[in-house]
């Protein structure tokens, strides 16, 4: 059996660079920790609603009818997440510069 000569050039698939696990995690947005409060709350009042669609869909709804009012509780808490993730960001940042700068030394 021959193989077709596009399926014999196909490009070697290339592994995905491995994360660091003392890297800062993302934090969540201010909708996303809406979502988090919401989800409890439609699950309690919809039990038998399994749907990962409508749950996402009934809550982007709701999160764009808010007025930016009752949402400042969402972005306040998120802004003061933002912000202890950006002051450990740059302590994780200024770590890696050092090490970087380790290794350069040694290998000169």
């Amino acid at each position: 059996m021959k193989k077709k000569a596009a399926e014999k050039a196909k490009p070697a698939k290339r592994s995905k660079a491995a994360k660091d696990p003392n890297k800062p995690m993302r934090p969540p947005s201010a909708f996303f920790d809406f979502m988090e409060e919401f989800r409890k709350t439609f699950k309690e009042k919809n039990y038998n609603n399994k749907s990962v669609y409508v749950v996402g869909k009934t809550g982007g709804d709701k999160w764009k009818i808010l007025s930016e009012a009752k949402k400042a509780p969402n972005v306040a808490k998120a802004n003061k997440i933002k912000s202890e993730y950006n002051s450990k960001m740059n302590a994780y940042n200024k770590k890696q510069v050092n090490t970087v700068a380790i290794y350069e030394e040694i290998l000169k």
